[in-house]
């Protein structure tokens, strides 16, 4: 059953009695964690015990220091340490068990994976079976394409009469992170209720070997019988960037940008399989997170070009979603449109061969884009087509619709200065993966098995929205460090 839950501010009070009392006489003991002791204050925890009360039976021996295991977590994320490390390290600092909210006797390793256990319920036991092989195609700068092909339609498909994985293992991890760690940034204002968000996949290195432990005595190393696995659900995937193989998971995670504090946020984390082509990630995970967060309207979606396919189109036209996707260039000549004369990007182009000027786009009454002539706009010079063109002093006009090819005609034009805007938002999902994997050590931890994997994210995740928290709250002078803990009466 579940234990005791020291409200969080019973916890606030408890480390300023506590920690004040250091500061009066080793000041420098609180000011070497000033950052990571200000995070753990103001991670408010009281949401998480209704969601993890159900995990608990209503009898038995009670489960002690849940809230303290999980801040002990964040912190050590934060510190940079390996749990075995971790634990050693806390034992000997008194002020960084006051800050996780520690009293007495401290839990060991174990109650720190079972911790894990229950919030991701999936089986990780190390299985006998044949050796992965390392598959030996090479795809270039290209991702490994979808096993079974029109994989993505039958997704939308499934997803637009309802149907969702509810039962997938991380489902609990994702509302935890949602209601209280995102919850609380977007009741800051980093969040707006109108968001844009960008997609993008990340490869994530397991710490097992591919090639298990061996159980027989054959002397060819490279027998086919089976082995030990340590982390059974790993597969191999193609790394396009490196343009190698790695074995492990991908990370889908989606992301936004916030332009008026400059933030990167992760909004929904989730580990799939190393071989699933973005395109196939990049669906669930918006169903996944409508979901997940259904106050917030999202306005558009960004991706790289693992996502310009049809389906994925109609999907985000059907949620009334702007699409910014780069095209691929493989779907070249992939065309749904009247014949008109158009550019690759979808750009209609003059008798000139001009791109003809962006001049809006017509509500929802006629849904269309009107483009206007360059010339006339000051874009180009008259040339000897102009004479047989639009007489007009306005100019020549055309319209294109998006429903015609919603690929190519895209709500926000294709080449337009607010099209290309919101494309270098994309960016922000890079920033986000690259914080999660180097500067929260996720890809050197040597973590191996989806279950830790998933929580370790969640927890890099965590100490992202912390930062960002924190700077908010101090630069509304909501808190100071010295006068929360008595270090300006200390010095």
């Amino acid at each position: 059953m579940l234990g005791f839950w020291q409200p969080h501010t019973d916890y606030q009070q408890r480390i300023v009695t506590e920690l004040s009392l250091i500061s009066k006489s080793n000041p420098f003991a609180l000011l070497e964690y000033e950052y990571s002791i200000s995070k753990l204050y103001i991670l408010n925890l009281d949401p998480l015990k209704t969601l993890v009360a159900p995990l608990y039976s209503a009898i038995g021996r009670p489960s002690v220091n849940q809230p303290e295991i999980f801040r002990s977590l964040i912190l050590m994320n934060d510190l940079g340490f390996p749990l075995d490390k971790w634990v050693d390290k806390l034992s000997n600092n008194p002020v960084l068990q006051i800050a996780c909210g520690f009293s007495g006797k401290l839990p060991g390793i174990a109650s720190y994976y079972d911790l894990i256990n229950r919030l991701i319920k999936l089986d990780e036991k190390p299985r006998y079976k044949p050796k992965k092989r390392k598959p030996k195609k090479k795809y270039g700068k290209e991702k490994m394409p979808p096993k079974h092909p029109n994989i993505v339609r039958r997704m939308v498909e499934k997803i637009v009469r309802g149907r969702r994985f509810n039962h997938r293992p991380e489902r609990l991890l994702q509302e935890i992170f949602a209601k209280v760690c995102v919850q609380p940034s977007i009741a800051l204002g980093l969040i707006p209720q109108t968001v844009s968000v960008s997609g993008d996949g990340t490869c994530i290195k397991t710490g097992a070997s591919p090639y298990g432990r061996r159980t027989c005595k054959c002397s060819d190393f490279h027998c086919d019988c089976p082995r030990n696995f340590s982390d059974p659900n790993a597969t191999w995937g193609w790394d396009s960037h490196n343009e190698r193989y790695f074995y492990g998971y991908t990370g889908y995670f989606i992301s936004t940008y916030s332009n008026t504090h400059k933030l990167d946020l992760p909004l929904y984390l989730r580990i799939v399989d190393a071989k699933r082509h973005d395109s196939i990630s990049a669906v669930v995970a918006l169903a996944e997170f409508r979901d997940l967060y259904p106050s917030l309207i999202i306005d558009t979606f960004i991706s790289d070009s693992a996502s310009d396919n049809y389906a994925t189109y109609e999907l985000l036209d059907k949620w009334n979603i702007n699409a910014i996707i780069a095209l691929n260039k493989t779907n070249k000549g992939n065309q749904k449109y009247p014949q008109c004369l158009v550019n690759e990007n979808g750009i209609p182009l003059c008798p000139a061969g001009h791109e003809i000027v962006f001049w809006g786009f017509c509500g929802k009454d006629r849904c269309r884009i009107k483009w206007r002539c360059p010339r006339v706009c000051g874009k180009c010079k008259p040339s000897y087509a102009c004479h047989h063109c639009s007489p007009s002093a306005y100019g020549r006009v055309v319209y294109t619709k998006p429903h015609w090819d919603l690929r190519l005609f895209t709500k926000i034009p294709r080449g337009s200065e607010r099209f290309k805007s919101k494309m270098k938002e994309r960016t922000a999902a890079e920033r986000v993966n690259n914080r999660i994997l180097h500067h929260y050590g996720l890809e050197h931890s040597k973590v191996r098995g989806k279950k830790r994997i998933s929580f370790f994210a969640a927890v890099a995740g965590f100490n992202i929205h912390l930062d960002a928290q924190l700077d908010a709250l101090k630069e509304k002078g909501l808190f100071d460090f010295n006068a929360v803990f008595g270090m300006e009466s200390a010095a």
